[in-house]
């Protein structure tokens, strides 16, 4: 008898250790999608090319064989008979229509492409997480005069869903007139409602869980619950959003200065005016258009890739 309670008493002991060990193993959410990634090969592709962007992006400028704004060929130019230098030793990707090292201009202007992507997702990040949270605490946890807030806020922002994303920047950049700060404001305020809807969406959710209702019933205060409890819970759709955000800003950006309401500057490059300016010579010289779309693209697709993978393995729904 004895023994057979020592070895019961062993094996419980056992079961506990085993049990603690889990305990502090645990895994949290992120850290839970981490691993998921890391066994995406969508993701593990997407990251590849964010990598190589953010590594030309950061580090590029500094070891540009050629200075960006420099004519250093414009000699060499034949543009009455669309002659323009190709690829060479001193020029990897040949020069442009008026004599610049296009090597040194894709690199600069992946800076600038991240620069205005970056601070334009920032700004639809801020002005719709704003909006959305206060909509979303007010549905979720502010009662009739809450409710009635809250579909004020929504009202003004299926406002701004009612028109095409493009068409919206394209109104805002013609009337606050053509510059890089422009297509930051005017892409941002397209991404605004977007973040706002999601993080409402998530919170108005969250306020039904058992820990609202705990929080609650032991006389937490509304405002320090949807602060401290609700909107971090519901932080994470809105995370992998920006990152979808991103490829899209980066796109509408490419457009904007592609119609020429970006940056009127043109010592300093961007890929949507290295675009632009490339139509004319399509012909003659196609390969000014095709490298900084295929810079669009590539980017915009390592966004999109590494966006879709972190939405697949933080929603629960698209687990497997």
């Amino acid at each position: 008898m004895t023994t057979i309670s020592g070895k019961k008493r062993e094996k419980i002991d056992r079961l506990a250790e085993l049990a603690a060990r889990d305990d502090e193993r645990g895994v949290s959410l992120w850290q839970e999608a981490f691993r998921r990634l890391r066994r995406n090969p969508a993701a593990i592709v997407g990251a590849v090319i964010l990598g190589l962007f953010l590594l030309v992006a950061i580090v590029g400028p500094f070891l540009v064989p050629h200075p960006a704004d420099a004519q250093l060929w414009k000699g060499e130019i034949r543009d009455n008979i669309g002659y323009f230098p190709g690829p060479r030793a001193e020029n990897w990707f040949g020069v442009d229509h008026i004599g610049r090292d296009e090597f040194s201009r894709m690199i600069v202007g992946a800076r600038q492409t991240l620069l205005v992507g970056i601070i334009s997702t920032l700004i639809g990040l801020a002005v719709g997480s704003l909006i959305g949270g206060v909509a979303g605490a007010a549905a979720g946890l502010g009662g009739k005069w809450g409710r009635a807030l809250d579909n004020g806020l929504m009202r003004f922002v299926d406002m701004l869903l009612a028109m095409p994303s493009l068409l919206l920047a394209i109104s805002i950049a013609a009337l606050l007139g053509s510059s890089l700060t422009t297509v930051m404001i005017a892409v941002g305020v397209v991404s605004v409602p977007v973040f706002a809807r999601l993080l409402r969406g998530s919170m108005i959710s969250q306020s039904n869980s058992d820990y609202v209702l705990a929080a609650t019933s032991l006389g937490v205060k509304k405002p320090k619950i949807a602060l401290t409890h609700v909107v971090p819970n519901s932080l994470a759709p809105v995370i992998v959003q920006a990152t979808l955000t991103l490829a899209t800003a980066i796109i509408e950006a490419a457009a904007l200065s592609f119609l020429g309401l970006g940056n009127n500057d043109a010592s300093i490059p961007e890929w949507g005016v290295m675009l632009a300016d490339a139509q004319r010579y399509l012909d003659a010289a196609p390969r000014l258009a095709v490298l900084p779309a295929l810079a669009i693209i590539v980017t915009a697709l390592g966004f999109t890739l590494l966006g879709e993978a972190m939405r697949e393995a933080l929603d629960p729904k698209l687990r497997k």
